[in-house]
């Protein structure tokens, strides 16, 4: 009898220690799930732009859409990475604007990826205040929203923000900002450009912001003389870097810079070189190397997805982040990858 009650205490004590276990590896699989990653894929489009944006909950914002063209190059470029984050669709597309190295690749898109909804600023302001036909043929096959500054996009564990979009800018408090001393308007603005839509996506204390192709005079309303964009810990380049955006951009305190520049577009030498002197900034990574800038206008190889111009592989950036602010950029190039810790 002494024998049984010892056999029924050791199996109670042995049952316990399964049950905690079972509960620590519980926790540990909760703690796996909430360290899932936001990932932001900056795709080659040769000058253009396209990024697409995965949450951890596995929805998707895709951001423009490259050219038309090219046999499909652009569609084909973007569906790769698309598998290369394992999702099958995409959720929301945001056009920022309608120049053709933005909205031109939407009909090849459609073709490989299903697209859910469409969000846009409203119709074009050079197109007779028409949309391209392709793209309101794309839209009519999901929906379609038109959206302005405040507005949110879905995009689940994340609060994305419309910052400006149709000429306008969000409304509220910020920081003053010390950078916009001395700026004045630019003349001679206007058009497509001036009506780009850009957000700023946060996840966590991870901020990521892109203007689209917003000119210096709408950039500098966003910053001045209060920074309403807030400081962010990643930023794309505002029109591929083709022109020198207003010194006030300095006021976000971006830690990278993603230049969505081509070959022989974007990456010019004067932008570069401000970008690059961004208080704060500890890399600069761009997606093609810049002809035109030279090896004093370039990054280093290994922070550059596209070295040459003919027979482009179309490599992409990948940037993971935590929502404890910590993120990695990653060169699909040559597999280079890099770590930023939280602050």
């Amino acid at each position: 009898e002494f024998r049984r009650v010892l056999f029924r205490s050791e199996y109670d004590t042995l049952m316990r220690f399964v049950l905690a276990v079972s509960t620590l590896m519980a926790a540990g699989a909760l703690t796996l799930s909430a360290a899932k990653t936001t990932d932001i894929y900056f795709i080659d489009t040769e000058g253009g732009q396209a990024t697409l944006i995965v949450a951890p909950s596995g929805q998707t914002l895709m951001v423009d859409a490259g050219w038309p063209g090219n046999s499909g190059r652009d569609a084909i470029r973007i569906a790769a990475a698309a598998k290369a984050a394992g999702v099958k669709k995409i959720d929301t597309l945001l056009t920022t604007h309608f120049h053709d190295d933005h909205v031109g690749g939407v009909g090849s898109l459609i073709k490989r990826l299903p697209v859910a909804s469409f969000v846009d600023y409203g119709p074009s302001v050079e197109n007779n205040g028409k949309y391209p036909m392709e793209y309101a043929e794309a839209f009519a096959t999901g929906e379609h929203h038109v959206v302005k500054p405040g507005d949110k996009i879905a995009l689940k564990g994340t609060d994305t923000t419309i910052l400006i979009g149709a000429g306008q800018h969000i409304e509220r408090k910020g920081d003053a900002n010390p950078y916009c001393a001395g700026l004045t308007q630019q003349s001679g603005e206007g058009g497509e450009n001036s009506q780009s839509l850009g957000f700023v996506l946060q996840f966590g204390k991870f901020r990521f912001a892109d203007l689209g192709d917003v000119l210096y005079n709408g950039e500098m309303a966003l910053e001045c003389p209060e920074n309403k964009v807030g400081k962010v810990d990643l930023l794309i380049t505002t029109h591929h870097a083709t022109h020198v955006p207003p010194k006030s951009q300095w006021g976000l305190a971006p830690r990278v810079v993603v230049m969505n520049n081509g070959a022989r577009k974007g990456g010019k030498p004067e932008a570069w070189s401000q970008i690059s002197q961004s208080p704060g900034l500890e890399d600069l990574w761009q997606l093609h190397y810049a002809i035109e800038g030279g090896a004093e206008h370039n990054v280093a190889d290994a922070k550059i997805a596209n070295l040459n111009e003919r027979e482009c592989p179309g490599d992409y950036i990948k940037v993971s982040a935590s929502e404890d602010g910590s993120f990695t950029v990653f060169n699909k190039r040559n597999k280079y990858m890099k770590n930023y810790g939280a602050k």
